[in-house]
C-alpha cells in the first residue's frame, strides 16, 4: 500500500526575508520525494519514522483543541495506522533546507485532514493563506515556528510567489531553457543545518537597529528585485541584482554559511564565475547557486558536486 508521493521544495528568493514581509519565490523539487507507508519494514529507519509519527498525532490531537475551527483530523485513523507501523519514507535529506518535514506535513493533512481543502478547487487567495496557516501550525512541530510555506508547496506541487505575509499566489516560473549555458545548482555542505537556532539567531540580530536597516534597504530590496527578474526573465538584470544580494549575505549572515564555504562565497562574487545565496536556513545542508556559465562554474567550484535544479 502506497500514499501519493509529496515532493520536496527549495526557496529560492526570501529566506529570512519572508519572515519580515519581503518576496519569496519557491519551486518544488521532484528530485527528492515522500511518502506514507505501511509495509512491516522493520528498518532502523522505518521505525524512527514510526515513532516520531506516534508523537505527531498527539500534537495533532492537542492542535485540534488549541486551535478549534482551524483544521480537523480523523485522529482515530491516524492513530490506528500508526500502531500497524505506518511510517514516511523520504528521500528528502533531513536538515538540508527543501523541505524534508513540510513534505511529512503534506501527506498527513492529504490523507486525514477532514473537510480539507484540495488541490483541485478554485485555490483563491483566502483558500491559499488558510492551507498557508493550517500547515505553519502543523508544522510548528518540527521546528518552532513556521511559515507553511514548505508543506503548502509540496501540497500543491506548484510554484508559490509569496508577495507578503498576508499575499501569497500559485505563479508559472519561465520554461527553461535546457539548452542555455545558465543554471541555479544545488551545492552540497556536506553538513546538516538545523532551522530553529539559525531563526532564533536571525531574530536576535533583529533587535538590532543597523541590523534591521540593512534587512530593510539592502536585503529585501535585492531580494524583490530577484524575484521579479526571475518571474519576467530578465536573466541581465537577475545576475546583477543577485550579486548584490550574495554579497549582502556574506557581509551579514557569516554565522549562516558553514565556514568552509567563505572563501568560496566570496570567490563568486570576486569572479562573476557564479553566485552563491543561502538555501533555507542556512547553517548546513545546501547552498543554492547562480551561474551564467555552468561549465565555468563547475570549474570553478572543482570537487564540489553541483545538482542543476533549473536551466536558463
Amino acid at each position: 500500500m502506497k500514499g501519493p508521493l509529496f515532493y520536496s521544495k527549495i526557496l529560492l528568493f526570501g529566506e529570512y526575508g519572508i519572515i519580515k514581509d519581503s518576496k519569496g519565490l519557491s519551486i518544488p523539487y521532484n528530485f527528492f520525494k515522500g511518502a506514507l507507508k505501511w509495509d512491516n519494514d522493520n528498518s532502523e529507519m522505518a521505525q524512527k519514522s514510526n515513532k516520531s509519527l506516534k508523537a505527531y498525532a498527539e500534537y495533532l490531537k492537542v492542535l485540534e483543541i488549541k486551535e478549534e475551527g482551524l483544521v480537523s483530523f480523523d485522529i482515530e485513523a491516524l492513530e490506528k495506522d500508526v500502531a500497524d507501523g505506518m511510517y514516511f519514507d523520504s528521500s528528502i535529506p533531513q536538515g538540508y533546507g527543501i523541505g524534508s518535514s513540510g513534505a511529512l506535513v503534506a501527506a498527513i493533512y492529504d490523507r486525514y485532514a477532514t473537510d480539507k481543502i484540495t488541490v483541485l478547487e478554485n485555490l483563491t487567495r483566502e483558500k491559499l493563506l488558510q492551507l498557508k496557516k493550517i500547515f505553519g501550525k502543523m508544522e510548528s512541530f518540527f521546528h518552532g515556528k513556521s511559515s507553511g510555506l514548505d508543506p503548502l508547496n509540496s501540497y500543491l506541487s506548484l510554484p508559490i510567489l509569496i508577495n507578503s505575509k498576508d499575499n501569497i499566489e500559485s505563479t508559472s516560473i519561465p520554461s527553461q531553457n535546457t539548452e542555455g549555458k545558465g543554471a541555479v545548482f544545488l551545492l552540497d555542505s556536506g553538513m546538516t543545518g538545523e532551522t530553529a537556532p539559525m531563526v532564533q539567531l536571525f531574530m536576535e540580530n533583529m533587535k538590532q537597529e543597523g541590523f534591521r536597516n540593512m534587512i530593510k534597504n539592502q536585503f529585501i530590496k535585492h531580494t524583490d528585485a530577484c524575484v521579479e527578474d526571475f518571474l519576467n526573465g530578465n536573466v541581465k538584470s537577475l545576475f546583477g541584482n543577485l550579486k548584490q544580494l550574495s554579497h549582502v549575505v556574506f557581509d551579514n549572515f557569516k554565522p549562516m554559511i558553514p565556514s568552509k564555504f567563505h572563501q568560496l562565497w566570496q570567490k563568486g562574487i570576486e569572479t562573476n564565475d557564479y553566485y552563491l545565496k543561502l538555501c533555507g536556513s542556512g547553517g548546513g545542508g545546501y547552498i543554492l547557486g547562480f551561474t551564467q556559465d555552468l561549465e565555468k562554474a563547475k570549474k570553478a567550484l572543482k570537487g564540489h558536486n553541483l545538482e542543476v535544479v533549473y536551466n536558463f
